[in-house]
């Protein structure tokens, strides 16, 4: 199998950087991407300013491949995720020239001639990839490997608290009025002089609030209402100024502001159970009557093309079982993690990884640079070199959050659970909220 490519599913910032350390190496990568760009999904939130710097974004295998062709890596300041694409991604992938295939679907991979059940020789067969062209043109690649990079953005959580879509949340979504994506202020037109409510916690709902904030700016009228499912605790704004990114930390402070100078209108312990156009129903009754919906409550990873595939996943988090317990925030005290490897990655199918964004399963607060030491790890594995693949190059900076304790998203906690790290608790006086039904319009 030595003269097949390895298949990398998805090229965004992981699967980009996963061809270059191939390449590197001596092996060939064949990039399989869905959209009909680089970074298709990265390209959907242009807008979004990333709250890591440049040098955390540039995986150095690619800068290495990069150099020859007269470019040079960004030091200073934090790019959009538009600024992302143009001046790394897409050179990047310009640079990988034939190995990257676009408006490739992956809708199935196995083993030749090996469904699920059968043992008999299977690690001594190809991987077979079922792959449907942008002009529905179907076909078999054959592959040494599989470094699935195929990230989770076109699988975000629903609005249900109970993990599944509200009742009437398709409809909702149907019709325009409810969508899974950050505003962009540059284009208010759905949210200027508009009631627009955000629902969940975290980094990119922080960035909702301040889009919708800075629209409401310019735009009288604009109201805001922010929608979470737990109590305000030392973890709702993020870690402020105990988090080593300091992007990170501002946009957490940022939105608590906009809380606290009556900006946004904060509402806890909401858990949504039904969405009746545009208004949201929680399943204590209360009701909030709105223009907007704004969902931001993480995403998912699809499994379902690995359907015949061997692995070993966390039941919670559906991640890698070896990393879940360091990532599932029901149980890790403090916001650093471990970097993780080939070692940590490796599935019951040999030589089949799950990478980037979509190693992480269902947890938040997966980083680039932790996707760049995962594809350097794995594809030392695949080229032999076991040593450099166990070798840890990477510390990952400290959220500053605690969680832990089985009190993650406790819509009655008002602690951390942790103890260990963050900021002070916002003032009760600042943030007490109603739980009583209410209807807020």
């Amino acid at each position: 199998m030595t003269d097949l490519p390895v298949a990398v599913i998805g090229a965004g910032p992981q699967g980009l950087a996963a061809a270059a350390h191939l390449l590197e190496r001596g092996l060939t990568p064949l990039v399989l991407e869905q959209g009909s760009e680089p970074a298709a999904a990265v390209a959907e939130w242009g807008h979004v300013r990333l709250f890591s710097a440049w040098p955390e974004l540039v995986d150095k295998a690619a800068a290495r491949l990069l150099e020859p062709t007269g470019w040079t890596a960004p030091t200073l300041g934090y790019p959009t995720g538009a600024q992302w694409r143009e001046r790394y991604l897409a050179p990047l992938a310009d640079s990988l020239g034939d190995h990257v295939r676009y408006g490739a679907t992956v809708t199935g991979v196995s083993r030749k001639g090996r469904d699920r059940l059968v043992d008999a020789d299977r690690a001594e067969q190809p991987f077979v990839l079922h792959v449907t062209g942008a002009d529905g043109t179907e076909e078999r690649i054959e592959a040494r490997a599989v470094i699935d990079a195929s990230g989770t953005w076109r699988r975000p959580n629903p609005a249900g608290a109970d993990g599944l879509p509200a009742l009437g949340e398709r409809a909702a979504h149907a019709a325009g009025a409810l969508g899974y994506a950050v505003p962009d202020r540059a284009h208010p037109e759905a949210y200027a002089g508009r009631h627009t409510v955000v629902i969940g916690a975290g980094d990119s709902a922080f960035n909702a609030v301040n889009e919708l904030t800075a629209i409401a700016k310019n735009h009288p009228g604009t109201k805001i209402t922010w929608a979470i499912r737990r109590a305000v605790s030392t973890n709702t704004f993020g870690g402020g100024e105990a988090d080593e990114l300091p992007e990170r930390g501002a946009l957490g402070v940022r939105a608590r502001k906009a809380v606290q100078d009556g900006s946004v209108e904060l509402v806890t312990g909401f858990r949504t159970e039904r969405v009746e156009g545009a208004t949201v129903i929680a399943e204590d009754g209360r009701t909030i009557e709105a223009d907007q919906i704004v969902v931001l409550t993480g995403y998912r990873p699809d499994l379902g093309f690995l359907s015949e595939m061997r692995l070993d996943l966390d039941p919670t988090l559906e991640a890698p079982r070896n990393i879940a317990v360091q990532i599932d925030p029901n149980l890790h005290s403090c916001g650093s993690v471990s970097a993780t490897g080939a070692k940590d990655l490796a599935q019951p199918e040999p030589d089949l990884y799950l990478v980037g964004m979509k190693s992480y399963g269902r947890a938040p607060t997966f980083l680039a640079m932790t996707g760049y030491e995962q594809v350097r790890s794995v594809v030392a594995e695949l080229a032999g070199d076991h040593d450099a693949a166990a070798r840890v190059d990477l510390e990952l900076p400290d959220t500053g959050v605690c969680g832990g304790a089985g009190l993650f998203d406790d819509p009655d906690s008002t602690t951390s659970g942790g103890g260990c790290c963050g900021t002070a608790a916002p003032s009760e006086e600042i943030f007490t909220i109603s739980r009583a039904p209410i209807t807020l319009s």
